[in-house]
């Protein structure tokens, strides 16, 4: 198997400035076509440190890509630095100069001597023009090892890296084929679904391989194929994803790239039902990723975030009585919620949130992460407390994916409340 190294320049990384998302977004899609990924470091732009990383390859790697480093500003010196490494020098490129031009003109403007510097090439690499951008990617080979430069812009680096690498590389560098298969779950722990899955997974064929990826609210569990015989594999993925998700059971929201707004929106157009949402907690998360789908507003009337009592009071009709007898935080007053809207909208489906995000304003009787949802269908009104953890960001989307779950099971006539 082709093995990979990536490096990211940049001071502005290496202080918080900037999230590498490049090394993220590059080790999914390298290892998507079958290379492995062994490295990632992320370096500042200096000559002795691109030269150091440059030195410190595996010796088994076969391809090492450098993003960042590539502007038009004396601080960017990887061009320069790789250039003299592989032993080259820089040539001008008219054509790569009225390809800026012609980027500065879209935009009313003229390129300076800096932007003019960016045509001047190694004359020992292949060179990548740069649809999007102004800065070139470039390629060396130096004995059995490829090295790859690309601009840290991330639209700039995905686009040469579907354009020209991705697909070299899979044809020059992989051995065999890889295939993947990602079973979407929610609301249960990593641990409990290794436990649930602890006999079937002792029992995978040797080249299926199973990953645990948490993230807040949800795990996604990897299947991954590697092999000579491609049809087999993708059988044999098929076949061993059928037995988890009956082993799971509704634990299951979807597959791959499913997201679960989607999934919801799906069931809610074929139903032809509608939806709305009263939130408190969650400030108009759910309302947020609702909408993020395009067609959205067939099935979705609207939300009220009743960050205040006062609103939820008044338009939701949530009663003093409960709010002072019960607080903010508790069931009658997630359910008058839900209520509320469904009075205002007359939706089918209402969600109602309400909790305590934090991190401050917790008590001994309701700590921070102290969740109360509410759904009510055509038929009844569900109501559940939960107990998250003590982060602010964590917490609202925990609950947030919580409350679409709960909308997916009773869509789907599946048990609402564990």
């Amino acid at each position: 198997m082709g093995t990979v190294e990536i490096v990211t320049i940049g001071d502005e990384i290496l202080i918080g400035q900037t999230v590498d998302t490049n090394s993220a977004w590059l080790g999914e899609n390298l290892n998507s076509i079958g290379l492995e990924i062994r490295q990632i470091r992320s370096i500042p732009d200096t000559r002795e440190a691109i030269i150091q990383a440059m030195d410190s390859v595996f010796p088994s790697t076969k391809l090492v890509i450098v993003t960042g480093g590539l502007g038009p500003t004396k601080d960017d010196l990887t061009k320069y630095t790789l250039t003299d490494y592989f032993g080259g020098e820089l040539e001008y490129h008219p054509e790569i100069f009225e390809h800026i031009i012609e980027l500065f003109s879209r935009f009313g403007r003229k390129p300076n001597d800096l932007n003019k510097n960016q045509a001047w090439l190694p004359n020992n690499a292949k060179i990548l023009k740069n649809d999007r951008g102004t800065a070139s990617g470039m390629i060396w080979k130096k004995d059995d090892r490829y090295y790859v430069s690309l601009p840290g812009v991330p639209y700039e680096m995905k686009h040469l890296m579907k354009e020209h690498i991705l697909p070299w590389a899979k044809e020059e560098l992989v051995d065999g084929h890889i295939h993947h298969h990602t079973i979407l779950t929610q609301g249960v722990p990593e641990s409990e679904l290794a436990t649930m899955l602890s006999d079937w997974e002792e029992n995978l064929p040797s080249f299926i391989k199973l990953a645990y990826l948490p993230s807040p609210g949800m795990v996604k569990l990897r299947l991954t194929a590697r092999g000579t015989d491609s049809e087999k594999m993708e059988k044999a993925l098929e076949e061993e994803a059928s037995k988890a998700e009956s082993i799971l059971g509704d634990v299951v929201y979807g597959e791959d790239d499913d997201r679960l707004e989607i999934i919801v929106g799906n069931l809610l157009s074929e139903q032809g039902s509608t939806l709305a949402t009263a939130e408190s907690c969650t400030g108009g998360q759910i309302a947020t990723m609702i909408t993020s789908v395009a067609g959205s507003s067939k099935y979705y009337l609207g939300s009220i975030v009743s960050y205040a009592n006062l609103v939820k009071e008044n338009p939701l009709g949530v009663t003093d009585e409960a709010l002072r007898e019960n607080g903010a935080v508790s069931e009658v007053v997630v359910r008058q919620m839900a209520e509320g809207i469904h009075n205002l909208t007359g939706a089918d489906y209402c969600i109602a949130t309400s909790g305590i995000a934090g991190p401050g304003g917790g008590s001994e009787e309701k700590p921070v992460g102290t969740v109360w949802i509410a759904l009510r269908t055509p038929q009844e009104t569900f109501a559940k407390r939960f107990q998250f953890g003590n982060k602010r960001d964590t917490n609202i989307r925990k609950t947030s994916l919580m409350a679409l779950d709960m909308l997916r099971k009773s869509l789907r006539g599946q048990k609402v409340l564990a």
